[in-house]
């Protein structure tokens, strides 16, 4: 996120951080990514480490709201430390647990995450210094093959205990349905200066729309009478993911890791029909073309409803919210064609 949270104390933050024995001298914002907050942690003696704070009122687990988002976070990060302490997946850029006291302490029995008030949660990351790819530009063709041949390791590892299960479907369907179906009441007009463009577009697009919702139920119904085996799957492997791409491919952002079929993940790094034959070569699985489609209309989707719910609430115009108009333009128009 570009904006950093006015609601977010940072002494609180660095008092939190004393759990993993790291007293910040300073606190840097860090405007990356969309969703979490990020800072930079230096200490006295010049280490660093990447803080990562996720806002669990939009963190979308199981559907069920803030109320699961906690335990859902935690078991995302245990898998993510597990792949990589456990499984040896060192292109796993896994958090770091809290520091364990007493004789049975163990590397494992530290904490992966810990709350911050109501509504926030930290997890703290080893700091690299390396750049990542960017959301929506595709890799080179070599850089792009290194990162199927990564995940199919993933895919074939064996899956942490704490490995969370996808649902198929939209977590957040309701509010987009009561959206689409009447788009003008969906938004209150103080609500903020994106209001009114919101209600315009889906006034515009909302036959368009519920007819491709009718379609992923359809693909939704019979990915699920098919039962497929599900793999360990990152869930966002795309290039703004990816540290150093095309030389360690180290993969960041794993709160959405969970338990589904491998073309959760394949849509999303390839659409080339050599990298998903090299993907078969490695695993013996060929992915499955109906399923590739399903998922990336489920992101369109899941962008829709992320974007109405950022608008639906009070909002200005920042950095954050004309990023969120141009993720909800573009997912518009995707759907549409």
């Amino acid at each position: 996120m570009k904006d950093q949270p006015m609601d977010l104390d940072l002494s609180a933050l660095a008092d939190t951080l004393a759990a993993w024995e790291v007293a910040p001298t300073s606190l840097t914002y860090a405007p990356v990514g969309f969703g979490d907050h990020h800072w930079t942690a230096r200490t006295a003696d010049g280490r660093r480490w990447f803080v990562t704070v996720a806002d669990l009122a939009h963190k979308p687990y199981c559907g069920a709201g803030v109320e699961a988002a906690p335990e859902g976070l935690r078991r995302a990060m245990d898998t993510a430390a597990a792949l990589n302490a456990d499984a040896g997946l060192d292109f796993v850029v896994a958090p770091l647990r809290t520091a364990s006291s007493g004789a049975s302490s163990t590397a494992s029995s530290g904490a992966t995450v810990r709350r911050l008030g109501d509504r926030y949660a930290v997890s703290v990351f080893p700091y690299l210094d390396a750049s990542a790819g960017r959301f929506g530009r595709e890799l080179p063709p070599e850089h792009r093959r290194l990162l199927v041949e990564r995940l199919a390791v993933l895919h074939r590892t064996p899956a942490p205990a704490a490995t969370p299960v996808h649902r198929p479907g939209l977590p957040d369907r309701a509010p987009l349905e009561a959206a689409l179906r009447e788009p003008l009441d969906a938004f209150a007009p103080d609500s903020g200066p994106y209001a009114e463009r919101c209600r315009a577009l889906l006034t515009d697009s909302a036959r368009g729309l519920r007819h491709r919702l009718g379609e992923f139920d359809e693909r939704t119904a019979r990915l699920i009478r098919q039962a497929p085996t599900p793999v360990v799957t990152h869930g966002e492997p795309h290039p703004g993911n990816v540290l150093d791409p095309g030389g360690r491919n180290l993969l960041v952002d794993w709160d959405t890791v969970a338990l589904a079929v491998p073309e959760r993940d394949l849509w999303l790094c390839s659409p080339d029909p050599d990298d998903l034959a090299r993907y078969e070569e490695l695993t013996g699985h060929r992915p499955d073309r109906d399923r590739l489609t399903y998922y990336a209309l489920r992101w369109a989707f899941d962008d829709v409803a992320a974007c109405l719910d950022v608008f639906r609430a009070p909002h200005a115009a920042t950095p954050d919210t004309a990023q969120a108009w141009e993720g909800l333009t573009g997912a518009v128009a995707q759907l549409n064609v």
